[in-house]
């Protein structure tokens, strides 16, 4: 596939990256020559200094031959007319493009982005993908991770085991005999920095992260069973009240439950802006590593203490001291990967990572065949994919037992009509069946392969 992206910054470097690995033809635009020569002396791509808006330099990486372009640059006019331009002119079939401010996303102007008007097939807002994902995790406390898959009715949780723990030291193949009812399925681990997916005589060791796809209604039970029984939070402190802080702060007041919320956010103007557009949400202005203010916020009494600011350091520091003065858990916002795996060490609980969020949502448009979400974990360590079966399908009709399945991926839900069965080895895959999969990067493509129409086996 050949792909053109503007914007090298972190999301357009992480796309690049991982679209690189897989072979696929990749070119990168931005108007900052030092991030242009980072990206063509790390990864095997072309790129281009220029404006990714220009017809002359979209020409130059190859528009005209390219299958998608990607643009995710800082300035969602130029990521528009990127688009815009790729199809007027260069007839890319398929355009993305990021787009933060909240006046264009408007339910009542989407007729905007529509092939009459501003053709863009998929709008990524970084803001509101990372909203989302703030309150899935608040909904489900001891969940390490969550996404949800079948439109709603599935969801894919990474759970720590902890060692009390009652399934630590039992083979996955057991489980099932102890838990008859329990509709899910443990589809990875991760053990002493190594990401695999384990076979049914393998077992959970207590310090385990494990990757488990369930059906929505069983997701507190299975974390019950992990050793997670935190109640949902009803105190929060936000640090930060920017897009995505009062994203969160507002949806949370619509859905008019008993969670009460109070913002810390630096900027003067900000804070007042945010106190203005908010009903029952307190809004303090100040620094979040302020400890006389983070006490008059309550974070001694807090549940939880949400670090959404734009400083990744600052919402490490202000979580861990929301904890030191008695929060009773935290949460960050980070976007630097270098601090993924520290954040044991340093006391952070839970976090987001902003960028890994945005290429999961591109990732399902990349990805050939049917496939309908995707989702990436640990930096492209392993992808659960989201797929419907076809009737060409090599899958459909043959017991699981008797698929000839690769290395390196595992079944972990299906979703029949609305009905979500849990893998077996007597089960068959039917047409139009929606299987979530949890896949390592070597057989991404094979995963692809069994669920490509049969147009494109040709």
């Amino acid at each position: 596939m050949r792909v053109i992206i503007c914007g090298a910054g972190q999301v357009g470097y992480g796309i690049a990256e991982k679209l690189a690995s897989e072979k696929n033809d990749v070119c990168v635009i931005d108007v900052s020559p030092d991030l242009i020569r980072n990206v063509r002396d790390t990864l095997d791509v072309r790129g281009f200094v220029g404006h990714g808006s220009h017809p002359d330099v979209l020409e130059a990486a190859g528009a005209e031959q390219a299958d998608m372009i990607i643009a995710v640059t800082l300035h969602d006019e130029v990521n528009m007319v990127a688009c815009q331009v790729a199809h007027s002119l260069f007839s890319v079939p398929t355009r993305i493009a990021r787009i933060r401010s909240q006046s264009y996303l408007r339910a009542d102007y989407m007729d905007l982005f529509s092939r009459d008007h501003m053709p863009i097939d998929v709008i990524i807002s970084p803001e509101l993908e990372v909203g989302e994902m703030v309150l899935k995790r608040i909904a489900m406390p001891g969940a390490a991770d969550i996404v949800a898959f079948g439109d709603g009715r599935i969801a894919m949780v990474a759970i720590e085991c902890m060692e009390e723990c009652p399934i630590v030291d039992t083979p996955l193949n057991q489980l099932t005999e102890l838990f008859p009812d329990l509709n899910a399925t443990v589809v990875g681990v991760s053990r002493g920095g190594r990401l695999f997916v384990p076979r049914s005589a393998d077992q959970l060791l207590a310090g385990d992260l494990a990757y488990v796809v369930a059906a929505r209604d069983h997701v507190r039970r299975t974390l019950g069973l992990f050793g997670h029984d935190e109640q949902e939070a009803t105190r929060i402190v936000i640090a930060g009240g920017g897009n995505i802080g009062l994203y969160v702060a507002r949806t949370i007041e619509n859905r008019k439950g008993r969670t009460r919320v109070k913002i810390i956010e630096a900027g003067p103007e900000r804070a007042v802006a945010a106190a203005d557009e908010l009903n029952r949400t307190v809004v303090l202005q100040g620094s979040a590593l302020d400890q006389k203010l983070l006490l008059e916020a309550g974070v001694d009494e807090a549940d939880l203490m949400i670090a959404l600011t734009n400083d990744d350091q600052v919402n490490i520091l202000s979580g861990v001291m929301a904890k030191r003065l008695g929060c009773k858990a935290n949460m960050a916002l980070l976007n630097n990967p270098a601090y993924h795996d520290f954040t044991d060490m340093l006391g952070i609980d839970a976090f987001v990572n902003p960028r890994a969020v945005t290429i999961s949502r591109i990732l399902q448009h990349v990805r050939r065949g049917r496939i309908r979400a995707v989702h990436s974990v640990q930096q492209g360590a392993a992808e659960v994919i989201e797929a419907e079966a076809l009737e060409t399908s090599p899958l459909v009709g043959q017991p699981l037992r008797e698929l000839e399945l690769p290395e390196g991926m595992r079944f972990g839900a299906i979703l029949r009509g609305g009905a979500v069965l849990k893998p077996s080895g007597s089960l068959a895959i039917r047409p139009k069946d929606r299987v979530v999969i949890f896949a390592k990067p070597d057989v991404v493509r094979q995963v692809e392969q069994m669920f490509r129409v049969s147009l494109e086996f040709f």
